[in-house]
């Protein structure tokens, strides 16, 4: 069980930048997940850690204006700043929760659950998801994506700086106890959680321009902080400032395309009766 549910890569304006940079990158793949899972127009669908709201703002395309979106989310910064984004794109089905994942405040029953990069934070995935059914209706939806770490170094194990940056990032975040591996722990995930063993499927994206090492950086820099407070030596790469230069030179020296971070795993299935 992870020990430590504070938000390893903080909440600063970098940070926020930095996802949504991701956000723009992942939407595609988060779109299909959802849609794979059976979202559609007019459902009333639940996303878990709703952080600036990117997803809330595609899920809000996908239910359409007869579906409603509601972000729940634990940083009162966050939920501002996803509101004015909300309000500036005059999109009217979305509103977003203060609250905790755990015993939040919600009214009513969803047609879906879902999240993207948020179960890995959880102390106890499964237990939340378990708690979180109850709003779920029947044959309601269940999908989640989440980071898978080691086919993205296995792939790039040849890169001696690549390896070793993915290798600090992956040590500070179990660390601060987040789980690095949770793509691939979705399945014992559900499973714990009372739901069926999900339906599921990981893509990794490859790249060659700078967007690639510049990725790995600004999750490196997010994590700097909490990685010091817990005792990570980041020493061994050097100047962090010349980093990313440093990366793109060795991923050009080799010709080989740099994973973009981690693989993604989607998962989903389908709320029984019984439960």
């Amino acid at each position: 069980m992870k020990t430590d549910s504070s938000y390893a890569l903080g909440y600063s304006a970098e940070e926020h930048d930095r996802l949504v940079r991701q956000a723009a990158l992942v939407a595609p793949w988060t779109d299909r997940l959802f849609r794979a899972a059976g979202v559609g127009p007019g459902h009333r669908v639940l996303d878990l850690g709703s952080g600036l709201g990117d997803v809330s703002l595609l899920l809000s395309n996908i239910v359409g204006t007869d579906g409603e979106v509601v972000g729940l989310e634990r940083d009162a910064n966050s939920i501002a700043k996803a509101t004015a984004r909300v309000e500036t794109a005059g999109i009217s089905n979305i509103s977003f929760v203060h609250a905790e994942a755990s015993n939040p405040p919600l009214i009513g029953q969803f047609d879906a659950i879902v999240g993207r990069f948020i179960l890995m934070y959880l102390p106890d995935p499964a237990r939340t998801l378990r708690d979180l059914t109850k709003y779920l209706r029947p044959g309601g939806a269940v999908a989640f994506m989440e980071p898978s770490w080691s086919p993205s170094r296995g792939l790039a194990a040849h890169l001696p700086l690549y390896s070793m940056t993915a290798r600090l990032i992956v040590e500070a975040f179990v660390k601060c106890g987040v789980d690095p591996e949770m793509g691939t722990a979705l399945n014992r995930t559900f499973l714990a959680a009372g739901l069926p063993a999900p339906e599921m499927k990981i893509e990794m994206m490859l790249g060659a321009d700078s967007e690639f090492p510049r990725a790995l950086c600004y999750i490196l820099t997010s994590l700097v902080p909490k990685a010091r407070e817990k005792g990570l030596a980041l020493d061994a790469l050097g100047d962090l400032s010349t980093l990313q230069h440093r990366l793109q030179n060795e991923m050009r020296e080799s010709g080989d395309p740099l994973p973009w971070l981690a693989a993604h795993v989607g998962a989903w299935c389908r709320k029984p009766d019984s439960i």
